[in-house]
């Protein structure tokens, strides 16, 4: 079938790829000219998936209309501030049968709301599926065996999307909790800048352990005072993706968080990284909801005064560990 997949960047082109292998007829629409002709000359992503050759059923294009036209699955990898905007520019080209499947990860600057919320909003006609789980761009274009889960209150759509994105490869778990796998892939970014920091600062294995541990602590506590199961975060969505993201070095958010550490602004990380950073991005909304809701987040606090007050990451760390005592277990 003909599926689409909004977004050139390097999570756009590796599931792309990967569909393609599956035997799809996939059109990948870029926004803009100059990434559109540079994949299309050299048929891979020079910029960050360099020596990975796109498959050949694979078209390359600027034009929406064109894209969507006649696909049966619309799967979007464009950075959370630019969700709402793509959504919009979806809903001139598309019909209320084409699903909707978003694969990026984070919150929506403002309104706090989750990405699903958004593509919702903007196309209220038609099902709308998340799709995360501890996986990098780089293995999956390299057909390394990695595992995804598909959230959505449908079955007959999970089970749609599941058969569409699965392959020997690529194993799809399906899901019914839509907040618990959203946020768990949104709010992990967070805590792997944090791992960063913490790496950048030349701490250890300790460390890294017990920001890893608290922070699952956070992230399912916020989730299940937003609705969510609080057994998904122990899942591919939630401690999955926690794992990868905060110890591999193809993690931006690890990467751009130990140039922190090292005494970096986020500006100047940005600009090395050269990709978007969603924890930093994120942060500003997970801790208007932390306070909103009432949610105890430490550490994404002191995240959030290292990304947007230039709090000095040893004094956080030292404001972490001299807190109140508590017990372990309190979600």
């Amino acid at each position: 079938m003909k599926v689409t997949v909004i977004g050139a960047g390097s999570w756009g082109t590796a599931i792309a790829n990967s569909l393609a292998g599956n035997g799809h007829d996939v059109y990948v629409w870029s926004y803009t000219k100059e990434e559109a002709d540079e994949l299309n000359t050299y048929r891979e992503n020079i910029r960050f998936l360099k020596g990975h050759k796109l498959r050949d059923n694979i078209t390359i294009t600027t034009d929406m209309a064109l894209a969507c036209k006649d696909s049966k699955l619309i799967a979007c990898t464009v950075p959370s501030f630019a969700t709402r905007q793509t959504a919009r520019s979806l809903a001139k080209f598309l019909s209320s049968d084409q699903i909707v499947v978003n694969l990026s990860k984070g919150l929506e600057d403002g309104s706090c709301k989750r990405l699903s919320e958004v593509y919702q909003e903007e196309l209220p006609d038609n099902k709308i599926a998340v799709l995360s789980g501890p996986t990098h761009a780089e293995e999956i274009i390299a057909d390394l065996p990695s595992t995804l889960v598909v959230a959505t209150a449908d079955s007959s759509v999970a089970l749609f999307v599941q058969d569409v994105f699965m392959n020997k490869n690529l194993r799809v778990y399906t899901s019914e909790d839509v907040i618990g796998v959203e946020l768990g892939g949104a709010l992990k970014n967070i805590i792997a800048l944090c791992a960063g920091i913490s790496d950048g600062l030349g701490y250890k294995d300790n460390t890294k352990a017990a920001l890893m541990t608290r922070g699952l602590m956070e992230i399912t506590r916020m989730g299940v005072k937003l609705g969510a199961n609080f057994n998904t975060f122990l899942g591919l969505s939630g401690v999955g993706d926690l794992i990868v993201t905060c110890t591999s070095m193809n993690s931006r958010n690890r990467r751009a968080g130990i140039l922190i550490g090292q005494g970096k602004t986020l500006k100047q990380a940005q600009d090395e990284i050269k990709m978007v950073i969603e924890g930093a991005n994120t942060v500003k909304a997970a801790r208007k909801l932390a306070v909103e809701n009432e949610i105890s987040m430490p550490i994404v606090e002191e995240a959030y005064q290292i990304l947007v007050n230039d709090k000095d990451p040893r004094e956080a760390v030292m404001d972490l560990m001299t807190r109140d005592k508590t017990k372990e277990l309190n979600v």
